[in-house]
């Protein structure tokens, strides 16, 4: 079931055929419904998902049909089309996946459960949001949880490929609304990806929002925290509303491979209000990776244990060694005013140094934890422009 527009029907038709050979795929076309007003396709959804709810319970006269082996997938009002689907047929459908494709967002967010996509709908409900950035108030994609598992890649909105760049570019060429087709369609191509490239499943990771994910807190598989998105996304414990979080590529195949990294902090001379800006390379037997940014959500802690998340999109293998890299201090806006506002106070750059002894590292796909431990034990500074190298060492 899609949503108004969609030109992707035939490769995601495909792929499941290859995946699941022996299944019946069945393509809605309610186009002439979709394509209207937005509030006369919003109210369509639920007649057409009436619609099918007695094609189901036609179906089920066959005592072969079993509705637990159905399986809905519905993307923007699609999803919701599939949830009225899964409300009025008699019993429970086995799964809907709302891409639960990028559910669509106005006139359904906030409301009561039975007026769009919910858990109540099937006995699993799993939902990929791709664009839940507001615009002048209004999301697209619908921004609150409204399945079992909601899946929310980069947090939901910004999805790599689709970036300011492509949004001037769009401008220019007046093809705007192919850049919101991007972001709003790539829960579509995430899907796909998870039935063609099952030798690179992506993983998603339970955490409470967007921001403590980005920091890192949130790459634990313990007690059904990870799932796989997508086709393989898996039921978990009668959990609803459950959010997690992963990092994707910008095309196929998506996957990446998480890292969490913990840099306890020293410093013996205050740094001001400089924040540092700080890269690591990761090399492994498999090779190095490119330097990649530390994101400093908050300005790092100092004599304390600062967390972080980074990524890449090759498998590093075993790691063995990390080179950290001081960039100097970041140039965004608000750093400037800081440097502005604290220009007599703040140490020259030639005065900033910070001492780090050891890096732990978790990787969120193997779940293995390491320890590397400064190369030098003598040289544990490190100043803006200069970088440290650490190496594999026991934990204490």
């Amino acid at each position: 079931m899609s949503g108004m527009f969609e030109t992707w029907l035939g490769s995601l038709v495909s792929a499941l055929r290859e995946r699941e050979k022996d299944a019946n795929v069945v393509v809605v076309d309610w186009l002439s419904l979709a394509h209207q007003l937005y509030t006369d396709a919003v109210n369509n959804t639920r007649i057409v998902g009436k619609s099918i709810a007695r094609l189901l319970d036609w179906l089920q006269e066959n005592p072969l049909f079993q509705l637990e082996n159905v399986h809905l997938i519905g993307y923007s009002l699609g999803a919701h089309v599939a949830g009225f689907a899964g409300n009025h047929v008699h019993g429970t459908i086995g799964r809907i996946t709302g891409k639960g494709l990028d559910p669509a967002g106005p006139m359904f967010e906030g409301v009561d459960p039975s007026k769009r996509l919910s858990p109540d709908d099937a006995n699993f409900v799993d939902v990929l949001h791709t664009y839940t950035r507001e615009t002048l108030g209004v999301s697209i994609g619908i921004q609150m949880p409204v399945g079992h598992v909601d899946i929310y890649p980069n947090g939901g909105d910004f999805q790599p490929g689709c970036g300011l760049s492509d949004v001037l570019g769009a401008i220019a060429y007046g093809t705007i609304g192919e850049v919101v087709k991007c972001e709003h369609e790539r829960s579509v191509h995430l899907f796909v990806d998870s039935l063609v490239n099952q030798d690179k499943q992506s993983f998603a990771f339970q955490c409470t929002d967007s921001s403590r994910f980005k920091k890192g807190i949130c790459l634990s598989c313990r007690k059904n925290r990870c799932n796989g998105i997508g086709y393989n996304a898996r039921k978990t414990r009668n959990k609803r509303n459950s959010k997690m979080y992963l990092k994707t590529r910008a095309d196929m195949p998506f996957k990446v491979y998480h890292y969490q990294m913990k840099m306890h902090v020293f410093s013996y001379k205050s740094l001001g209000e400089a924040d540092p800006t700080f890269s690591v390379t990761l090399h492994g037997t498999n090779g190095d990776s490119e330097p990649l940014s530390l994101e400093m959500l908050d300005q790092i802690g100092l004599n304390a244990t600062n967390t972080f998340l980074v990524y890449t999109e090759e498998d590093m293998g075993e790691l063995l060694k990390i080179k950290l890299t001081w960039e100097g201090t970041s140039q965004s806006w608000y750093d400037l005013w800081k440097e502005l506002k604290s220009y007599w106070y703040r140490p020259a750059k030639s005065s900033q140094e910070l001492h780090i002894r050891r890096i732990r590292v978790k990787s969120g796909e193997t779940q293995q934890r390491f320890a590397f431990c400064v190369e030098d034990s003598q040289l544990t500074s490190i100043s803006p422009g200069k970088e440290l190298w650490f190496v594999k060492c026991t934990e204490e």
